[in-house]
């Protein structure tokens, strides 16, 4: 397992979600990372989610 990290932040530019998330593969974690900003009602928000190597797997503007 890996460690993807997910943030989210306001338009201000304040995080408002800073989350550590393991999985298997990219996959999993953009699943994982979709499930905790639609919980976090920061689905719409500007976020991104990246590999442990440094690939962008999430990213929302």
């Amino acid at each position: 397992m890996a460690i993807y990290k997910l943030t989210a932040f306001e338009a201000n530019g304040e995080k408002i979600l800073d989350e550590s998330i393991e999985a298997a593969n990219d996959h999993e974690a953009k699943v994982k990372g979709e499930q905790l900003l639609s919980e976090n009602n920061a689905l719409e928000k500007t976020h991104r989610c990246t590999s442990p190597n440094g690939n962008l797997i999430l990213f929302h503007r």
